[in-house]
């Protein structure tokens, strides 16, 4: 539809219900004396329709006037009902329960001059035509709030999943500038303490921080570009880094001093899973250059009976801790996928421990 003006494009079936209504309305007296304003009534019934995205209220208000006018000088039944209904439905497609109840009130001059036409009827008669009207116009407010609702919970569906979305971006954020930043910390310390008498440590220190740094910007720039541009067009997120990153992650802690051993391996691990066990890893590791005061830690990966198990202790000073943001998004990082998180001291030192089902239940 392209071309096409947007107030055409959003009445167009006004337009069509107008055209429908007013040849209908004015065809019923082809054979009898012209009654233009019958033609007229109808026409506005509908076009006060024109109205409902500005003012739901106000078309419902205008549409109900025509009609009963329409009604209320005797003119037949016609085409003029399909402007009723879709009054109905357009208020309670945009309104909620609340604000449009009031305004049903609108329908009680519409039956009532409805009835005073069938006054040569039986009281059965009317009851059964009133009962009908009111049945198909219950109808039609039906599938208006149906429509509704559908919308407000698609809508409320894409905002949960950007800000869900966001909240992982912000999640990786964290977890990887926080890390770069711990591992800079560390080296700097290295380097400083060893710059007098030990410069090929400091220089190798310094290009660590260099290397370090450069990665951290990098995700830095990447996890901003992401949250400055709408979740729902943005690029897909990369894979990131697995399980067989873990030798380069352990390398570069331990340059910064941290004694870190790496144990067991595992294939054939599904990249969702191989990238939340690092990021896992990344922030237990993290935890411990910045937290723990620990001498060495140990980093052991294995699978057993279709489950995956990832431990990081240390031998620092333990204790129970709060859960900030990067235990927070460790945590339902694991359990996104089905897995479970235990985190707490043991006997000497700290634990972080990660479970992920590798077999879908």
């Amino acid at each position: 539809m392209t071309g096409i003006p947007e107030w055409l494009r959003a009445h167009w079936w006004v337009l069509v219900l107008l055209v429908v209504t007013v040849a209908g309305t004015l065809g019923r007296w082809h054979g009898g004396a012209p009654r233009p304003w019958a033609g007229v009534l109808a026409g506005l019934a509908v076009l006060a329709l024109l109205l409902r995205r500005r003012d739901p209220g106000l078309a419902w208000l205008g549409n109900a006037a025509a009609v009963s006018v329409y009604f209320g000088l005797g003119y037949d039944d016609g085409p003029i009902y399909l402007s009723i209904f879709a009054a109905a439905y357009a208020v309670t497609s945009r309104w909620s329960p609340r604000r449009w109840w009031p305004y049903t009130a609108a329908v009680v001059p519409v039956v009532l001059t409805m009835a005073s036409r069938w006054s040569d009827a039986s009281v059965g008669s009317v009851a059964g035509r009133i009962t009908l009207f009111v049945a198909v116009l219950a109808a039609a407010a039906a599938v208006g709030a149906a429509m509704r609702t559908r919308s407000e919970t698609r809508r409320e569906q894409a905002r949960r999943t950007a800000t869900e979305e966001r909240l992982r971006m912000a999640q990786d954020l964290h977890d990887g500038v926080g890390h770069g930043l711990a591992v800079i910390a560390m080296q700097a310390g290295v380097a400083l303490h060893v710059m007098d008498r030990d410069p090929a440590t400091a220089r190798e220190s310094l290009l660590a921080i260099r290397e370090t740094s450069r990665e951290s910007l990098d995700a830095l720039r990447a996890e901003l570009t992401r949250l400055a541009t709408d979740p729902a067009t943005a690029a897909p997120r990369d894979v990131g880094n697995g399980l067989d990153d873990l030798p380069g992650l352990v390398a570069r802690v331990r340059a910064g001093g941290l004694q870190v051993d790496l144990r067991g391996r595992s294939d054939d691990v599904p990249d969702d899973v191989a990238r939340s066990a690092y990021l896992v890893v990344q922030e237990a590791l993290t935890n411990v250059l910045r937290h723990s005061d620990a001498v060495s830690a140990g980093v052991d990966v294995s699978t057993d009976d279709g489950t995956l198990l990832v431990s990081v202790v240390d031998d620092g000073k333990g204790g129970d801790v709060q859960e900030g943001l990067g235990l927070q998004g460790m945590r339902a990082r694991v359990e996104r996928l089905g897995g479970t998180l235990r985190v707490g001291p043991t006997a000497g030192g700290f634990e972080v421990r990660a479970t992920f089902p590798l077999v879908s239940s």
